[in-house]
């Protein structure tokens, strides 16, 4: 679709129309003085959202001694 340019009054008086027309897939710039200051437009879809513990899978794996101090380091405990 195509870039619309919007001024900031405009923009906050019809916000909702202009998220409802973003959601469809239209972008929008707002001008503030005839400058361009931001951009409406829709998100990616398919992001996912990271979770707390998505490292606990087969595919994942870690050493039991990670943490081990190492031997070349000895010499600073």
């Amino acid at each position: 679709m195509k870039t619309q340019s919007v001024g900031v009054f405009e923009a906050k008086t019809r916000l909702s129309e202009l998220i409802s027309r973003v959601e469809q897939g239209d972008r929008f710039v707002v001008t503030k003085h005839g400058k361009a200051v931001a951009e409406l437009v829709p998100l990616p879809q398919g992001r996912k959202q990271r979770r707390q513990g998505a490292a606990r899978s087969r595919k994942f794996w870690m050493a039991p001694d990670f943490d081990a101090p190492l031997d070349d380091f000895a010499e600073y405990r």
